[in-house]
């Protein structure tokens, strides 16, 4: 007989997955209804040189919040395979609110930016995470329900993906667009994907710190494929200062290495401190 956990009431919650779960309800958010009004007329005061370097950084984002979107199906399926109901929950949560951020990026760039084709921006490294790494991992689940397979998956979604290059991302837009209130519309939809994100990490750091305590294949394999990807993801930040010489926005290649290096450090505490 199939069982079910709502039909158990000896079953214990998992209380931080849970406490996401309605915290994602709780703070509910539709891209449609940010004005981009004061950005259109924002984007066209901007000089050609600081629309590129903003449609660079964008454009990573939106492709970005495609593939999360389409790459986290086989995570839900791996956590409702398993009867982890908690999980399948906010999982559920956390399709929605990815497919809601790529949703509030393209309609940035058609209906602010009059983006043409994005692709271009797409360097070597970016290509590589996005293209290979991430779905490669995350579409394994499919198959492997191993402790190891679904810790590389976290690793590459949360550990570098969001952990590494959505914070670097964040970074830069609020020390160009901030300090100058550029462009309330695009801070406003940041601001509410950020918080999205923060929850998707604290999931992330939750399970891989039950994986590897459960398996110890799991901590070997979060450190694999941390040292794999974290240099790709440097690399990305290479290649958008690379593409922008002169840089038009007083941003410095150096200062978001160092930024990325001290994220990932504070998920490993994280992941240490239990």
């Amino acid at each position: 007989m199939r069982p079910f956990a709502t039909s158990d009431p000896r079953r214990e919650e998992d209380l931080l997955v849970v406490s996401l779960y309605h915290k994602s309800k709780r703070n509910f958010w539709d891209p449609q209804d940010i004005d981009l009004e004061r950005d259109k007329q924002d984007w066209q005061d901007l000089s050609p040189e600081r629309q590129d370097t903003l449609l660079h950084l964008s454009a990573l984002f939106v492709a970005g919040e495609e593939a999360v979107t389409l790459d986290l199906a086989p995570y839900l399926l791996r956590v409702s395979q398993a009867g982890r109901y908690d999980e399948a929950l906010y999982v559920a949560t956390w399709t929605f609110e990815e497919a809601k951020h790529a949703e509030f990026f393209d309609r940035l760039h058609r209906q602010v930016c009059l983006a043409p084709d994005l692709s271009h921006y797409h360097g070597e490294s970016y290509r590589h995470i996005f293209y290979e790494a991430l779905p490669t991992a995350m579409g394994a689940l499919v198959a492997d329900s191993s402790p190891a397979a679904e810790a590389k998956a976290l690793t590459t979604y949360n550990l570098v993906v969001e952990g590494i290059l959505a914070e670097i991302g964040y970074r830069a837009y609020k020390e160009v667009l901030e300090q100058t209130g550029l462009m309330p519309g695009l801070r406003q939809g940041l601001a509410h994907i950020q918080a999205d994100e923060g929850r998707h990490i604290a999931y992330g750091l939750h399970a891989l710190r039950k994986l590897m305590e459960a398996s110890p294949q799991a901590r070997t394999t979060v450190e694999e494929t941390l040292a794999i990807l974290v240099p790709e993801a440097v690399g990305v930040v290479r290649e958008i200062f690379e593409a922008h010489q002169p840089m038009p926005f007083p941003l410095q290649e150096a200062t978001f290495v160092d930024y990325a290096f001290r994220q990932l450090q504070h998920r490993l505490e994280a992941l240490a401190s239990g």
